[in-house]
């Protein structure tokens, strides 16, 4: 890999950028000025979702942007209070972004609350899904926060395999059993978070690493992940760090610090388990 938008071969035989641009909602900040400039520095991929109200950002973003959609690799996510009809919550995606289809359009979250009986729903939907990509709404089917039993049930129970899954996944948090999975079952897992919400721009370990490297903490993480054959979804308001989180393919890790990494004491889990901490966000219908 040479760039972010060097692509990922996945199980259905499409390319993916191996490096994705997240636009969860920072509130206060200018959502459709961020995506723009994520594009002007070079950034094809770009991940949405209907939870995070910044669909008709990045609709705007790609208007004002003149690139082709052809040029651009966009994904969306039906929160788990739509799944029971989902094909509506697919044409208000596609609506508000303003495209006729979507590269990849995933389940957000697997579990409506603890304990509830979510495997007939997620069937349901996902099956409704695979009508979509027959019907070419979407290239592809996705989930996200999909533990390993919550996709085996797919897995066992629907035609078309899933290509990716999204997973918080950062150093001191590398759900190496969920991770090894996906890899088994041929699905690409990708990381939300994955410099824990800007932890890992402060951890010591990885500072002093960056100092062999020549690199910054946060650039060491994303390498750390790319090297691990995980596609990382990045996130920042800030031009500059939007471009330093694209320099990590002039260098690689070496063995032994990857491993070191792979090895670090557990820490920065955000506390969202999919069985056990389920946010109680509701998906605006109407926005």
């Amino acid at each position: 890999m040479k760039s972010v938008n060097d692509l990922v071969t996945l199980n259905n035989g499409m390319g993916i950028p191996c490096v994705g641009f997240g636009t969860y909602n920072e509130k206060g900040g200018d959502n459709y000025k961020m995506i723009l400039d994520a594009m002007e520095c070079g950034y094809r991929y770009f991940d949405t979702a209907s939870l995070y109200e910044t669909e008709r950002d990045l609709g705007r973003a790609i208007k004002d942007s003149g690139l082709k959609r052809s040029e651009l690799f966009l994904a969306s996510k039906a929160w788990h209070d739509e799944l029971d009809d989902i094909d509506a919550a697919l044409e208000r995606s596609l609506n508000r972004v303003g495209t006729d289809y979507f590269d990849i359009f995933l389940i957000h979250w697997p579990r409506q609350f603890s304990g509830d009986d979510y495997k007939e729903r997620d069937v349901k939907a996902y099956k409704c899904l695979e009508a979509a990509v027959k019907s070419g709404k979407i290239k592809a089917i996705g989930l996200s926060n999909f533990l390993p039993h919550h996709a085996k049930n797919i897995l066992d129970n629907c035609e078309i395999k899933p290509v990716i899954d999204q997973l918080e996944i950062h150093p001191g948090y590398t759900q190496e059993a969920a991770q090894s999975y996906l890899k088994d079952n041929k699905i690409v897992p990708q990381a939300w978070s994955p410099l824990g919400r800007g932890s890992m721009i402060t951890n010591n370990l990885l500072s002093d690493m960056g100092k062999k490297y020549d690199k910054s903490p946060a650039q060491i993480a994303l390498r750390y992940i790319v090297q691990e054959g995980i596609i990382p979804i990045v996130k920042s308001g800030n031009k500059e760090r939007m471009i330093q989180n694209m320099q990590i393919f002039d260098f690689a890790i070496d063995d032994e610090d990857m491993s070191i990494i792979r090895n670090m004491p557990q820490s920065t889990w955000l506390g969202e388990h999919p069985d056990f901490n389920i946010p109680d966000r509701k998906s605006n219908l109407n926005q």
